[in-house]
């Protein structure tokens, strides 16, 4: 839901109801969207960099170089 800061003003409470039920509500100045109202639970993005840790691991081979995959990238560099 998008709603103008100044109209968020006014309906504050509900809103805050509604964004503890699960609900993202924009706040717009101008027609931009500006901020968010999330329920404090709700995680609100996550960094890309180390997202993932712990989810797997990588092989104790992965750093081993592939001989067919190095000439590869080779003959594609123009090599």
């Amino acid at each position: 839901m998008q709603i103008a800061i100044a109209e968020a003003k006014a309906q504050f409470a509900e809103l805050i109801r509604r964004a503890e039920a699960g609900e993202a509500i924009e706040l717009t100045r101008y027609g931009r969207p500006v901020a968010r109202i999330v329920a404090a639970d709700r995680r609100v993005g996550r960094p890309l960099i180390g997202a993932m840790e712990g989810a797997f691991t990588l092989p104790d081979d992965m750093s081993d170089g592939d001989q067919e995959i190095a000439e590869m990238f080779g003959k594609s560099a123009g090599h």
